[in-house]
């Protein structure tokens, strides 16, 4: 049995990561900005260093931590504000960077960080400007944090999503025409569920994986590489 920490584990991929967790005998400290969706361990700002330090310490001994903040934010550069842009970084790559900081300053017995990049930090899509710079600078800092963290066994993972079913996304998926779009461009012809993310998420935790490092897992069914034959 291993202990982990899920910071926004009130997200739908968070929710998800949580249950598997538990599933399988592990203990899981909880975190989430308010107790709207669930009722976490702690309450947290996962932008604010000292915050996501004084969680770390409340946590404990952990195995692993996975930060599954973020936001979704589609609109062109040209049409987006200095404030939107800000958001959209705080919400992706600034929690991702207070993660690695506290893990690289509390989890000093090794162990695994896992953060969430997105698809299209791999590939382009367009009106995805802002998401994109926020999660292609996930995928640096984790091959960097890898490398400066490995004499301590400290190993640093990304998980990159396609489109994904939850409650950030229901706008898109909810709407018929463009939900039938998007699953067009997955070569699998379907959206992902919040467990698809999970399992890998779980699999990067996992003690039992402990010789993989500074590598970035797409969950995406074939959305950032594999271009499907058109149905017509």
């Amino acid at each position: 049995m291993a202990h982990f920490l899920v910071i926004a584990a009130s997200s739908g991929i968070g929710q998800a990561t949580v249950t598997l967790l538990k599933q399988a005998g592990h203990t899981v400290f909880t975190t989430a900005r308010d107790t709207q969706k669930i009722t976490p361990d702690a309450l947290l700002d996962a932008t604010d260093f000292d915050a996501v330090d004084r969680v770390f310490q409340q946590a404990g001994q952990l195995d692993g931590v996975v930060n599954c903040s973020g936001s979704l934010f589609l609109k062109p550069a040209h049409s987006t504000t200095q404030e939107q842009y800000q958001s959209v970084v705080n919400a992706s790559l600034t929690t991702s960077f207070a993660t690695v900081r506290s893990a690289g300053k509390h989890m000093n017995q090794g162990g695994s960080v896992v953060l969430i990049s997105s698809a299209a930090a791999m590939a382009g899509f367009s009106n995805h400007e802002a998401i994109a710079a926020a999660k292609s600078g996930i995928l640096g800092l984790t091959l960097s944090a890898a490398a400066t963290y490995a004499p301590i066994n400290l190993r640093v993972n990304a998980v990159a999503p396609g489109l994904t079913e939850t409650p950030l996304t229901a706008d898109l998926t909810g709407n018929e025409m463009s939900r039938k779009f998007s699953e067009a461009m997955h070569a699998l012809g379907r959206l992902g569920k919040p467990e698809d993310v999970a399992r890998a998420i779980v699999f990067l935790l996992d003690p039992q994986n402990s010789w993989i490092t500074g590598q970035v897992l797409p969950v995406d069914g074939g959305l950032s590489s594999v271009r499907p034959k058109l149905k017509v």
